[in-house]
């Protein structure tokens, strides 16, 4: 007996049948996770906007805090400027106790170009990035007028020796300080970075440091050493507060990021200075 096989399929027809249903189902899904997926990717340049601005205000505000008193100046809302310390300590003003193991009380005079003075410290006790070193400045009373401005060098003297005994004995240059501390109290200025500035121009947040002194704050980075703190920069306003100088001075920093797909992101960020001498 013959047998039929009888063959079974898709016909054209249902084919583009399902490939319609299927282009509807996808349309229909993808309108659900295009909006989602959109704010994944946008959190993410925002994230990254927001470690770039942070970053730089944290840098900014390190070392903002550690600016010599009543030396940060502020020209303009695209730059400030300021001289930086390496660390502090007290002054021997009274030779009136003796020193451990036989050192000499030196004191720091004020009434003529001293030469040397003591620590009321060891030097080598300090952390290695705050010890004092040969080329240092010492700035003593900076009060930022005349006669007290360490931009001028009215209170600052170079140190040509450091020596560490039971008190630790700094030689400088010859200076006659023209105010005592009324703490004791002096600021070392490191010698391989006197000033520093931080300014925005052309779209760019820029640090520059250790430049000759000017008479105000650069309006464009210093040809000196640069660095680049970060980049689509659309706007910045830095303002120095009033200064108070038995108190502290405040700074607010804002720094605006713009990207190449126009997200934006704004940090506000305030740092509060001593502004003790």
């Amino acid at each position: 007996m013959e047998q039929h096989l009888r063959q079974t399929g898709f016909t054209l027809i249902e084919m583009v049948m399902v490939i319609v249903i299927l282009g509807v189902i996808g349309a229909t899904v993808a309108m659900f996770i295009r909006k989602p997926v959109d704010a994944y990717f946008d959190t993410g340049r925002r994230a990254t906007l927001t470690d770039i601005a942070d970053t730089a205000v944290r840098r900014m505000s390190r070392d903002i805090g550690r600016a010599l008193p009543n030396s940060i100046r502020n020209a303009s809302s695209q730059c400030i400027e300021f001289i930086p310390t390496r660390t502090g300590g007290r002054y021997r003003a009274s030779a009136d106790a003796g020193v451990a193991g036989g050192q000499s009380a030196a004191v720091l005079d004020f009434t003529v170009a001293d030469t040397s003075f003591n620590m009321l410290a060891r030097n080598s006790d300090l952390p290695t990035s705050q010890q004092i070193q040969v080329n240092d400045l010492i700035a003593i009373y900076n009060l930022g007028i005349s006669g007290a401005d360490a931009y001028a060098g009215d209170n600052t003297a170079v140190v040509s020796g450091v020596v560490s005994g039971a008190e630790t004995t700094i030689t400088i240059a010859a200076k006659q300080f023209p105010f005592a501390s009324g703490n004791n109290r002096f600021q070392v200025i490191p010698g391989d970075e006197k000033i520093v500035a931080y300014v925005c121009s052309g779209g760019s947040l820029l640090r520059s440091s250790n430049y000759a002194y000017t008479n105000s704050c650069p309006t464009t980075a210093p040809a000196a050493t640069v660095a680049v703190l970060a980049t689509n920069v659309a706007a910045c306003n830095f303002v120095a507060g009033a200064s108070d100088q038995q108190r502290n001075a405040l700074v607010q920093l804002t720094l605006t990021l713009t990207d190449a797909s126009s997200e934006s992101i704004s940090l506000y960020h305030e740092v509060h200075v001593s502004n003790t001498p």
